[in-house]
């Protein structure tokens, strides 16, 4: 196995999961090497890896490039797993070439260029935006799908409102402004018509791109049923600082035959959930005055 240094990404895997993904992380290479043998694929060098999971490059008996993903919750990476094979027809996300949610792993082929969409050209965007979103709304929502619009902000409020605690973020951001945004949502989501499958997560760092012959790929579902609307809202009010989210938001709704006004809504709903981003991260003070400004 290629050496790599994990000591990088223990922080955000002890955050998520606790003290037991230290443990967990000290078996990844063992693991790694065991599926490497039990699939027939070689390992490569780590990979752009989020908050759950460790993904390392690998190549298939074949030739074929993929990538390992890892993670210490078995659960979740069987629901990723579902997510992704429900929207396989679309040929819009990594097809799965190997799994065993037991061992919480599975082998995706590798997209390639791959080139993430915020460092795509800004002006051809939009257009392929509204592409993606036109092949991922067409799947029909498999019956009794259980995850919802509606649950996943439940889930949402909840835990990043535990941050408000926070004396730098509540300097910023009150209860009040948090309230203003829960009951924003709530009318948004007593009045979806039509509801559709939705990505759930469909963000600037979530698509990629695909090359000419498969267009825009979006990575890491969180399928649920909702507003169609909502899987455009993150690259709108990523347009804070930039050509503005009332500016990006008029161009996307054109782009992706969405309804403007319901779609700078959402952005209001989300904007107090990126400023806390912001304040955490750091970034350009104008976007977060514009996020702000958007929560009033």
């Amino acid at each position: 196995m290629t050496q790599v240094d994990l000591e990088d990404i223990n922080t955000r895997l002890v955050g998520r999961f606790g003290p037991v993904a230290e443990g967990w992380l000290a078996e990844v290479p063992a693991l790694a090497a065991r599926l490497a043998s039990r699939w027939d694929f070689e390992l490569g060098e780590l990979f752009d890896s989020g908050a759950s999971s460790v993904v390392l490059r690998c190549r298939w008996s074949d030739g074929t490039p993929a990538v390992l993903k890892l993670s210490p919750d078995g659960a979740l990476l069987t629901k990723q797993i579902e997510m992704l094979r429900v929207f396989a027809p679309t040929g819009r996300v990594p097809a799965v070439l190997a799994a065993d949610a037991d061992a919480g792993a599975m082998v995706l082929e590798e997209i390639l260029p791959g080139t993430v969409a915020e460092d795509l050209p800004a002006d051809s965007l939009p257009g392929r935006w509204g592409e993606l979103l036109t092949a991922l709304h067409a799947m029909a929502p498999p019956a009794d799908w259980p995850w919802t619009l509606r649950g996943r902000f439940e889930e949402s409020f909840e835990r990043i409102g535990r941050r408000l605690a926070e004396p730098a973020i509540n300097a910023r951001i009150s209860q009040a402004t948090w309230r203003r945004a829960i009951d924003r949502c709530e009318t948004l989501l007593s009045t979806q018509d039509p509801v559709v499958l939705l990505h759930g997560d469909l963000h600037l760092g979530n698509v990629l791109d695909g090359g000419a012959s498969r267009g825009l790929i979006a990575i890491d579902p969180k399928a649920c049923v909702g507003d169609p609307c909502f899987d455009a809202v993150d690259y709108v009010v990523e347009g804070a600082w930039h050509e503005g989210v009332e500016a990006r938001c008029r161009v996307v709704a054109d782009a992706c035959g969405l309804d403007g006004d319901r779609l700078y809504a959402w952005s209001r709903v989300v904007a107090p959930m990126f400023a806390i981003a912001h304040l955490t991260y750091g970034g350009p003070e104008r976007a977060l005055d514009e996020l702000l400004a958007l929560t009033s």
